[in-house]
């Protein structure tokens, strides 16, 4: 007879997706507008969640992420919907799928009519 015949143990639920790193912050300005928030570090994907900021209805704003390895190579790009005259929550993974994910991020506040890059920051793990 087994010694743990009829008994259950408690084994601690596994996060699939644990973060690596603690949330850094980014901030995007353009005069008014931006995109603010943090990205989340994981094995294989970043987590992308904030706020994005447009004063004008007719000169819209999109949030842009681009993933690179550690040694710079790129490796993935994707971007919120665009926001009009109003603040909008954002929130979106992108794919770093090399082992130990991505190395650093850009994260780009875009004019949406005419793609220009208004403001950027880079946040490195």
């Amino acid at each position: 007879m087994s010694l743990t015949a009829g008994l259950l143990f408690a084994v601690p639920a596994t996060t699939a997706a644990a973060a690596e790193a603690p949330p850094y912050t980014f901030d995007a300005s353009f005069g008014q507008t931006y995109t603010r928030g943090t990205v989340t570090w994981y094995n294989r994907s970043v987590a992308i969640e904030g706020e994005q900021k447009s004063v004008s209805t007719t000169s819209c704003r999109r949030t842009l992420v681009d993933t690179f390895t550690a040694r710079g190579a790129w490796l993935s790009s994707r971007s919120s919907s665009p926001v009009c005259g109003q603040s909008a929550t954002i929130s979106f993974s992108v794919p770093a799928d090399v082992a130990g994910g991505a190395g650093r991020v850009t994260v780009y506040l875009i004019h949406e009519e005419t793609h220009e890059v208004l403001s950027y920051d880079i946040v490195t793990k």
